[in-house]
């Protein structure tokens, strides 16, 4: 027999190591090569990994850099960069004072180039409300469509026309300084305006459509919000250049190699799994049934998913997608064996939990039961993370220094 669980573990640890900031930027710079005086500026959870590995590359070419990276995420002093932390995935005060800090230092300083490093979390992590927006009214929508069930670009298209940084609106600001980006992205289909709602990038998204998406998830807000929505982004920029050195592609291909090297017959069923998360848990359980049924005995399977579902609130728990939709996972397999998934935020956070996902299987259902709870009202109750907490599932690997959206990976015996 497999011991599927601790394979599962390893094809997600050896994936994510491939997808780390520190060889990506330094290749990407050596393409560009940037000469000095630099200023670099860094947003996001990997920002501090992604600045590390820049300074080594660049050494005294960075005059100076800023990071704006999330609570807990920062590794020590780097030489001429200063550190801030501020709130994800709900901005905060800091987060407006970090980027404030940076845009008048740019100001001050008038770099003739800019090595802007953007990661996950950017748009919560770097922003300044436009001009009659409060940073309350910005916590008050962003709160809301991430309950709503919106998608990630959903959400970033209202956060850019709110905003003074966002769409593009960042990289106008700082002209006529030349804007180098590298990007590692976590938004599906690597849209560049739409990865930390895209500050240095010409925007694609209109007016018409921030006010569509709060009309769908029926988003009530103040007049002050709708003039601010009004404000169109810039759709054209000319002192930008962008390159993305990482995705969930990779991670997924990562994932495949790692699983065909212990003996797995590994697929790649999609790199931009999109839906609620309790449905793709259920639809992947019923891939394990039908793995189970008609799958050669001396072929064990690993099928591999990257993405970024969704979660509509409508409970009261803890959780994150990852850990929903590895609950809906185990009811749909109940006690079938000689089957594991493993479901992670690639950035080691899933919602506002600790863990970074989950690793479940056929037993499961039957540990949270023994532990005398009832697995299908903590789903309902969005509650994920105490039912995995209590069968022993949760997967916990604290920050890993990276985010390219989230990994699957089902191994059928």
């Amino acid at each position: 027999m497999r011991e599927l669980k601790k394979e599962a573990k390893y094809i997600v640890e050896r994936s994510i190591e491939t997808v780390q900031p520190e060889s990506s930027v330094k290749n990407a710079l050596e393409k560009l090569r940037l000469k000095g005086p630099i200023f670099l500026l860094a947003v996001g959870k990997a920002a501090w990994r992604m600045t590390k590995a820049a300074m080594d590359k660049l050494g005294e070419d960075v005059s100076a850099g800023i990071v704006i990276t999330k609570y807990g995420y920062s590794q020590g002093d780097i030489e001429r960069v200063e550190i801030f932390e501020a709130g994800h995935p709900i901005l905060d005060r800091k987060t407006v004072e970090a980027t404030d800090y940076a845009l008048k230092k740019i100001e001050e300083l008038k770099p003739e180039k800019i090595l802007f490093l953007i990661s996950g979390g950017g748009s919560a992590l770097f922003e300044k409300p436009l001009e009659g927006v409060m940073l309350e009214d910005l916590v008050d929508v962003n709160n809301r469509l991430l309950r709503s069930g919106a998608s990630i670009v959903e959400i970033n298209t209202v956060r850019k026309h709110l905003s003074s940084v966002k769409g593009g609106r960042f990289a106008k600001l700082v002209s006529p300084s030349q804007v180098y980006t590298l990007v590692l992205s976590d938004v599906l289909g690597d849209r560049l305006d739409s990865i930390a709602s895209g500050p240095a990038y010409p925007d694609s998204s209109t007016s018409d459509q921030a006010l569509a998406v709060l009309e769908k998830y029926a988003i009530d807000v103040d007049s002050r919000i709708i003039e601010a929505l009004m404000v169109e982004t810039p759709d054209r920029l000319f002192n930008v250049q962008t390159e993305i050195i990482g995705s969930v592609a990779r991670v997924c291909e990562s994932a495949a190699t790692f699983a065909r090297e212990i003996g797995y017959n590994a697929t790649i069923l999609t790199t931009s799994l999109d839906c609620e998360a309790r449905d793709a848990g259920v639809f992947l359980a019923s891939i394990a049934r039908e793995e189970a049924h008609n799958r050669p005995v001396e072929k064990p399977a690993a099928l591999i998913i990257g993405g970024e579902t969704v979660v509509h609130v409508r409970g009261r728990g803890l959780g994150g997608r990852c850990q929903e939709l590895a609950l809906a996972f185990s009811l749909g397999i109940g006690e079938m064996g000689g089957v594991t998934l493993a479901c992670v935020g690639t950035d080691g956070t899933d919602g506002p939990t600790d863990a970074a996902g989950a690793i479940v299987d056929g037993r499961t259902v039957q540990k949270m039961l023994d532990a005398g709870i009832d697995p299908q009202l903590f789903l309902l109750d969005n509650d994920s993370y105490h039912a995995l907490e209590k069968s022993g599932d949760l997967f916990i690997t604290g920050p890993t220094g990276t985010n390219v959206n989230d990994l699957i990976v089902l191994l059928c015996e």
